[in-house]
């Protein structure tokens, strides 16, 4: 499904930002409400928010003033107020940010399911409302999808995508994609209450809140404590200050309401001051604390920093497995949705909770855990998924797996920016080894990574000792295996020098497709590009739940570079490969399994096992006979194939549609496609 035009149906603070960063992404958008009034307002704040923007960009020197001024304009122009449906005959995805009260969202999804074409998006930025329920008002509850935005929304990276009972993956896959679009980080999720981020959060600082109002504590005492410990980016009191009393109170009753008072907490003074109408920032700074910065509640006591810091770290790992054990996101989901919707961001100091119990060891943190259980009761009960990894030897970090895998490289490394890991053979068997992809965040692949791959490749197929008869390459990023090529790498070399890579990268593709040595892709977040094209090459691909694969090139305006074009059809089909390839978007893990280019799909923290022990297994298998077999299966000329793409690689690298996708992509704006 497609997106050309959009719609907010909302024209609030949240709404007007929301409708900021569709615009500014290049996609137009129909923004409404009840009155002109209130529509006004939210377009003042998407002025406001893209002011405030462009005037960063001007003063880094990125943009003249006047370039800033037309940039302002070109942004607005998308955003079309308006306080009736009559421009919603035409839109493809619709988000919904009204008040979180049930009857007036399903009000407004009634609305729109006859205001909007058949094939539309209905999406709610509901923070936990019942997705279902919502979709009950519809004819198309297939079509109702979760698509929640973080406060503030033009700065917060994150969305929750929340599928509910009747959402189709259909559905779940359009709406991750236009996330992307929008420049925004989408995870998925079950429809549970409180869905992610807001259930674990909420977990984590009911504790606080608990003992404030037990023991009478200080907040400001609280809020300078937690806040300098490291352990969250701002002071609990201030952050709900910034976020909202009103909407903070709404989540944590609803989680209250939904899961008991022995897990949740909801704070008197909290509602006490929702009743004022004392809601923080939204209310001129006077919420938790005065404009002045006085506490607004009651307590003077001194809190013991260390143990709310022990009690909010347990409690929030607690929540978070189990989200994971309940299968309502996968670990990975759950802590790049801490990272990106909380602020736990490891570049900043802090660590989402599956990260930061690896580092701590998996033992240790469930004996903490067993201490605190007896001494503040059941809601510290170690989960199930936390004794099982611990009884397992997954402890974490220094034991190479916890709930993420950890490359535990060779003393001798044939190359730097792949990590080989070489386990023996048992019982005669051959040995296996994973090649860690280690390239930075994104874990391109630049021309060092093929040359490390070709090293790596030679020490293996070398090995007579021990010989090594499976390789798994995996990535040693936890939340990604290869966001694709190295654009700024390869646009740097000449031409000569760039197609010498794409021989040799070819040939060390097809030797790894026809080798006696065994291989396994496996493929963690998302693999696009270069990197799913090295997945296919290999003999096996086993996928985590929240892997995502596709091949963007023609977004660039240029076609896949490493056999895009040959493999993928072969794998799944010519009709699905050509829409791949000619359409640019992402497919989910689930899809990728149906159509045929993965063997199995996993959970997250089971990746590598399976991975191992498929290499286990095709390493006992015969070498000759392994070879041969690779070798013949898959009838019809690849090397033909391969030299096609080549020289329609070539072809296109060198045009002005491919400079200018490439130029494109490097400023982070749309590309301007010219057809020479």
């Amino acid at each position: 499904m497609f997106v050309f035009r959009s719609a907010v149906v909302g024209a609030g603070t949240m709404g007007g930002q929301i409708a900021q960063t569709i615009a500014a992404a290049g996609i137009p958008v129909v923004l409404k409400d009840i009155d002109d009034a209130l529509v006004q307002a939210g377009l003042d704040e998407a002025r406001n928010v893209t002011s405030g923007q462009v005037s960063k960009l001007v003063e880094r020197g990125k943009l003249t003033a006047e370039q800033g001024e037309a940039r302002i304009t070109e942004v607005l122009d998308r955003i079309h107020g308006t306080s009736t449906y009559s421009d919603f005959g035409d839109v493809d995805f619709v988000i919904e940010a009204v008040p979180e009260r049930m009857e007036i969202k399903q009000d407004v999804f009634a609305e729109l399911d006859a205001a909007t074409p058949g094939h539309a998006i209905l999406a709610s930025n509901t923070s936990s409302l019942s997705i279902t329920e919502i979709g009950e008002a519809t004819l198309r509850p297939d079509k109702v999808v979760g698509f929640h935005y973080f406060y503030p929304a033009s700065l917060m990276p994150l969305i929750e995508i929340v599928e509910g009972e009747d959402t189709s993956a259909e559905t779940v896959t359009a709406a991750v994609t236009f996330a992307q679009a929008i420049r925004k980080q989408p995870i998925t999720c079950a429809e549970v209450p409180g869905f992610v981020v807001n259930r674990i959060l909420n977990s984590g600082i009911s504790e606080v809140w608990r003992e404030q109002e037990e023991k009478g504590l200080s907040i400001a005492l609280i809020d300078e404590g937690v806040g300098a410990a490291g352990v969250v980016p701002v002071g609990p009191y201030h952050l709900v200050n910034l976020l909202g009393l009103d909407t903070v109170l709404h989540v944590a009753e609803h989680l209250v309401e939904s899961y008991g008072d022995e897990r949740f907490y909801v704070p008197s003074g909290m509602q006490r001051l929702v009743s004022e109408r004392r809601l923080g920032a939204k209310t001129g700074g006077d919420g938790f604390y005065d404009p002045q910065g006085n506490p607004n509640v009651p307590g003077e006591a001194e809190p013991d920093i260390e143990e709310l810091i022990e009690q909010l770290s347990l409690k929030t790992l607690i929540e978070a497995c189990l989200v994971l054990e309940e299968g309502v996101a996968t670990h990975r989901d759950i802590d790049f949705g801490m990272m990106a919707g909380a602020g736990l961001d490891p570049r900043r100091g802090l660590m989402p909770p599956f990260m930061k119990a690896d580092s701590e060891g998996l033992d240790a943190v469930l004996e903490r855990m067993e201490q605190a259980q007896e001494r503040y009761g059941e809601r510290f009960a170690p989960p199930t998924i936390l004794r099982r990894l611990v009884a397992q030897g997954r402890l974490g970090q220094e034991s190479g797996q916890g709930f993420y895998a950890y490359p535990q490289p060779d003393s001798e490394q044939p190359a730097e920016v792949i990590k080989l890991e070489t386990r023996p053979g048992e019982d005669g068997q051959g040995g296996v080894a994973i090649a860690w992809l280690a390239n930075g965040q994104m874990n391109s692949i630049s021309p060092q990574v093929v040359e490390g791959l070709a090293k790596v490749w030679a020490h293996v197929k070398a090995s007579s000792e021990s010989p090594i008869r499976a390789l798994v390459i995996a990535s040693s990023n936890p939340f990604l295996f290869s966001a694709g090529a190295d654009i700024k790498a390869f646009t740097s070399m000449e031409e000569s020098g760039g197609r010498q890579l794409l021989a040799d990268t070819h040939a060390l593709l097809r030797e790894i497709g026809s080798s006696s040595v065994a291989t396994i892709a496996a493929v963690n977040g998302l693999a696009f590009g270069g990197g799913c094209e090295l997945a296919m090459a290999c003999d096996i691909r086993i996928a985590a739940r929240s892997a995502l694969f596709g091949q963007p090139e023609i977004k660039l305006g240029i076609i896949p570079g490493f056999g895009g074009t040959q493999r993928l059809p072969r794998l799944v089909g010519q009709s699905k490969a050509l829409e791949m390839n000619l359409i640019g978007d992402p497919i989910l893990a689930e899809e990728a399994f149906e159509l045929g280019l993965v063997n199995r799909v996993v959970e997250d923290h089971e990746l590598l096992d399976t991975a191992l022990s498929w290499a286990r297994r095709l390493a006992g298998q015969a070498p000759l006979a392994i070879e041969q077999i690779k070798r013949v299966s898959g009838a019809g000329d690849l090397d033909e194939g391969i030299a096609a793409e080549q020289d329609g690689f070539a072809t296109v690298f060198a045009s002005e549609d491919g400079r200018e996708g490439i130029s494109a992509f490097l400023a982070k704006r749309a590309p301007r496609f010219q057809g020479r």
